[in-house]
């Protein structure tokens, strides 16, 4: 479904992401691991529309993003759900989450799309008039990928969901992706948290210094030397 082909980011004079090529088939959750500082983020935003790339192609079901304008995104089944979640906190968990079903399909079934989110996260069905920003983190990260959820998008896109949260909560918000998954929404997971986004992906993209260095399932990442000492703290002994 979604098709990224040797796209190049730049900042500037600098570049960011190099040559860079990824797949996510209809209904499949993938995700992206990777250092700090590796361009993580920007693969998502340039994905999501919010940053533009220098060279390469992107498509979604065949239609080509390249060069599509940002607002465009949402409108072709594209929602994100960007790092630091962005609510608008002086305004209520209901109108943050109205504004997710902007476009014109998603509006025509914002009743049905309010209900289905309030039902998959039942902690926001009583904070649904309280100011976003008087939340708990994990109570904003969830109204976040609601508002996502309301735009109705055949691909979803998580940038770090479990920043800032305490492991308890990221256990949840974990489940609730899984579960969205399970749905049916195809997913592209940008993660720190390898061990936890390993879990959950069906294939996993490993990016350093702006370039893919491995592709594999989690199972064959697991088994390289260098993915468990970097990124999963294990050692050749370890099991």
């Amino acid at each position: 479904m979604l098709e990224v082909r040797n796209v190049e980011v730049k900042y500037g004079a600098a570049t960011a992401l190099r040559g860079v090529s990824i797949d996510v088939a209809a209904g499949e959750l993938v995700c992206v691991v990777g250092p700090n500082g590796a361009g993580k983020s920007t693969l998502i935003n340039a994905i999501a529309g919010l940053h533009p790339v220098a060279s390469g192609t992107m498509s979604l079901a065949g239609r080509d993003l390249t060069r599509l304008a940002p607002h465009r995104f949402c409108a072709e089944g594209i929602a994100i759900v960007p790092e630091g979640r962005r609510l608008f906190t002086g305004m209520s968990v209901r109108e943050n989450l109205m504004l997710g079903s902007y476009i014109p399909k998603a509006r025509a079934a914002r009743g049905a799309s309010l209900d289905r989110v309030c039902a998959l996260f039942p902690a926001l069905t009583e904070k649904l008039d309280a100011p976003a920003g008087a939340l708990s983190g994990g109570q904003q990260q969830m109204v976040a990928l609601a508002r996502a959820l309301m735009a109705q998008p055949q691909l979803l896109l998580l940038d770090e969901p479990s920043l800032g949260l305490s492991p308890l909560i990221v256990q949840s918000m974990f489940a609730m992706i899984e579960r969205i998954h399970g749905d049916g929404v195809a997913v592209l997971l940008v993660e720190q948290n390898v061990a936890l986004a390993l879990g959950l992906a069906s294939r996993a993209y490993v990016l350093e210094e702006g370039t893919i260095v491995a592709c594999d399932t989690p199972e064959a990442l697991r088994q390289q030397p260098h993915i468990r000492r970097a990124y999963l703290g294990m050692t050749d002994a370890t099991s």
